[in-house]
């Protein structure tokens, strides 16, 4: 999707309807979760349940009704196209297999741009109730707290956060490959299972570095803002800066980028 670039015509969403947006479909996902899912296989994507639906139906009908020129691109229903300059991506449930398992790891993860520029993401877990949000120029906070990306210089005491792309085969190995090595040098390595959360990670402190293949805007979107805000480095494997729209991603802590591309780079 091309990203608009006209002059908004429409006030720009405050911090507050932002976060009261991804509380409100957090409530959803907290509702139904440990309950029985109608889950469908999206091939080569995962799955989706009922309550991805219900909580991305929560999330459109609440931005159109304050904001009807509004684009949006969104992870079930695909892209709105509105005629301002504001553009929402959104992911009304990232990391549905953990969801869908009742494994606590999940969240909302919405991302906002005003003419073509990243201008605030916010990624809610509501099972431990923690909001990360950020906005362009003013920094990233946890629960209302800066944040800032870890001090970690060393490879043997970084802990790491990645995760697999969908598809099988040759590529997987590759992926195991780097993940061996990634694993054999740093503290230890984790695959939690949400894109976003793991950014959010960075961008905490928490994960020192993340990087993972096949990724969608909606995933990235808030999280690359994140990153950057609490003074992280976002790039693809090549090292170069990078999109939402663009499939690689590495993030770190900055001090252990270049060791961690040097490795990532391999993937194709």
């Amino acid at each position: 999707m091309k990203i608009i670039k006209k002059t908004a015509q429409e006030s720009i969403p405050s911090r507050e309807f932002l976060t009261s947006l991804a509380k409100g479909a957090g409530s959803i996902l907290m509702k139904y979760f440990n309950s029985k899912h109608q889950v469908e296989i999206k091939p080569g994507a995962g799955i989706v349940t009922e309550v991805d639906k219900a909580s991305e139906t929560y999330l459109l009908k609440n931005i159109f009704r304050r904001f009807p020129k509004s684009s949006i691109i969104t992870e079930e229903t695909g892209e709105y196209l509105g005629d301002s300059g504001l553009l929402w991506i959104i992911d009304p449930l990232d990391g549905t297999s953990n969801y869908a398992h009742g494994f606590p790891w999940f969240c909302v993860s919405i991302g906002l741009y005003l003419n073509g520029k990243p201008k605030a993401g916010v990624i809610y877990q509501p099972f431990t109730r923690e909001l990360y949000f950020a906005e362009k120029g003013k920094g990233a906070f946890l629960n209302g707290k800066r944040i800032q990306v870890s001090q970690t210089g060393k490879m043997s005491e970084a802990l790491l956060g990645t995760g697999f792309y969908y598809s099988k085969g040759r590529s997987l190995k590759t992926e195991i490959d780097v993940f061996s090595e990634m694993n054999e040098l740093s503290l230890a390595v984790r695959r939690p299972g949400s894109a976003a959360l793991d950014l959010a990670c960075v961008a905490s402190g928490r994960f020192d570095g993340f990087w993972e293949r096949g990724l969608s805007s909606w995933d990235v979107a808030a999280g690359f803002l994140m990153v950057e805000e609490a003074g992280g480095t976002v790039t693809n494997y090549q090292g170069k800066k990078t999109s939402m729209f663009e499939k690689y991603c590495l993030a770190t802590n900055g001090r252990l980028h270049k060791r961690m591309q040097s490795i990532v780079s391999r993937i194709k």
